[in-house]
């Protein structure tokens, strides 16, 4: 009984939740439209910044209905700002993910990092540790929702430089990406996940369920970015949709079926 009012404690009030919710659901949509837009478009670049500014606003959507709105947005906030500093350090020294740099394609650009980039750190930040809320508890979430986080990226790098919109200075083993980039980035979705639990991890209504929502941004990223190498990109990249694909699809599989016995 004390955990069920916890809970209650803890949650938004039924009509913020579901303002939330229709806000995240509006988002996801818009994302989607975009994305298809950006597959046949023969300027996808333009695409970018606003698919990443509508990840974020659906994340951020389906999390507060959760977790609630000010909690959400500190949550993101501090996700944004460490991808940033980690990005900033990342093109100065080489360290944690290599050597690399942005082209101009990106903008604004903050001390060489494009801001997109950051957003887009918060908003795939939020849905990854959604996906580890729903698999497992307590501090496993932080390795669960770092592995999540790293599995986009293998569909994220190779798309991304393929645009042109990031350089390696060492040609890699992964489709020209260097291997130390999944380390780093396995690093720093560490630090993401860290931050988000200590941020949205506190209640007991986290525990009990955690926002659906994001495991569909999650799932819907890995589906898009699967068909996307698989059959829309030219030339297209079975290798990358299948790593992806089956990376990323694990990890939504096992948030969906802990979802559904919830």
């Amino acid at each position: 009984m004390s955990e069920t009012r916890s809970a209650r404690a803890t949650a938004p009030p039924v009509t913020t939740a579901r303002a939330a919710r229709a806000v995240g659901l509006a988002a996801l949509a818009a994302m989607v439209a975009l994305q298809v837009a950006s597959g046949v478009s023969a300027e996808p670049v333009r695409f970018t910044g606003i698919v990443v500014a509508v990840l974020a606003v659906s994340a951020i959507g389906f999390a507060a209905a959760g977790w609630g709105t000010r909690r959400t947005l500190a949550a993101f906030g501090a996700v944004v700002a460490a991808g940033y500093a980690a990005e900033a350090v990342g093109v100065r020294t080489g360290f944690p993910f290599g050597e690399y740099h942005y082209t101009g394609l990106l903008w604004p650009q903050l001390g060489g990092v494009p801001v997109v980039v950051a957003l887009a750190w918060g908003g795939m930040g939020l849905a990854a540790y959604g996906v580890a809320a729903a698999v497992t508890t307590g501090g496993a979430r932080i390795a669960v929702g770092a592995l999540a986080l790293t599995a986009w990226d293998l569909f994220l790098d190779p798309q991304m430089v393929g645009l042109g919109l990031w350089t390696w200075a060492v040609h890699g083993g992964y489709r020209g990406i260097p291997l130390t980039n999944f380390a780093g980035w396995l690093l720093v979705s560490a630090l993401v996940m860290l931050l988000l639990e200590r941020i949205l991890g506190g209640g007991q209504s986290h525990q009990a369920r955690p926002p659906r929502g994001l495991a569909g941004v999650y799932t819907t990223m890995a589906v898009m970015e699967t068909a996307g190498f698989a059959a829309v990109f030219q030339p297209p990249d079975p290798l990358v949709a299948a790593a992806g694909g089956m990376s990323m699809g694990a990890f939504a599989a096992l948030a969906w079926r802990r979802l559904w016995r919830k």
